[in-house]
């Protein structure tokens, strides 16, 4: 029995994708989460084989989801699963240990195949995507100096959804000094002093929705 869990923040969303894997005979969706920090918490719990995750969640994104499953977790495949396929958000995710990348407008097509192949520990990209790889890797040298790493973007992403430090560092299990740096390490790269250019930055890049 391959034993998954879903990480969406929208109940349509975690409907669709619950009625195509169950459909699949020996596949049990274990659990719903619908932010990072209860996909977390739900991961760390359940020990799901595969866990199907949005990459724009509420609290925790996707990529500092899976920097921490990946790092307490490592058993757990993670499958991307987003409307949003910027070639920095790819790269961001396989960095944190990733190993499928699906957009939402290819589910009903794909999702059966994306999770045949990580619960046989073999990645999954489609063809778009892996375009999109051979580029960024073609040409990652050429790679903005100033781009924010993704405990950066993290921090960015929680001061945008009106958090505060506190709040931030209990949430990303970090000291609020660290948060502090982050967040003055963001300003900095991106040239900008204020929370409002920050969360201007955050719904521009996908990191929060309008």
């Amino acid at each position: 029995m391959t034993r998954i869990l879903i990480a969406d923040d929208h109940d349509v969303v975690r409907s669709g994708i619950r009625t195509i894997l169950e459909g699949h005979e020996g596949w049990e969706v274990i659990g719903e989460a619908k932010d990072g920090k209860e996909a977390i918490d739900q991961t760390l719990a359940t020990r799901p084989d595969i866990l199907v995750l949005d990459y724009a969640l509420p609290l925790v994104n996707g990529v500092e989801v899976t920097r921490q499953i990946r790092g307490r977790a490592p058993g757990v495949e993670v499958l991307i699963f987003t409307m949003h396929d910027t070639d920095g958000l790819i790269r961001d995710v396989l960095e944190a240990g990733a190993r499928g990348f699906l957009l939402k407008s290819d589910a009903k097509e794909f999702l059966v195949s994306a999770v045949l192949s990580l619960s046989a520990h073999k990645p999954f990209f489609t063809s778009k995507v892996s375009e999109a790889l051979l580029e960024t890797y073609l040409s990652k040298g050429s790679a903005e100096k100033s781009a924010l790493t993704s405990r950066e973007k993290a921090v960015v992403q929680l001061v945008a959804e009106g958090k505060t430090n506190k709040q931030i560092a209990d949430i990303l299990s970090i000291s609020t000094k660290t948060v502090e740096t982050h967040r003055a390490l963001a300003l900095r790269k991106l040239n900008v002093d204020t929370t409002a250019a920050l969360i201007r930055y955050a719904i521009r890049n996908g990191l929060v929705e309008a």
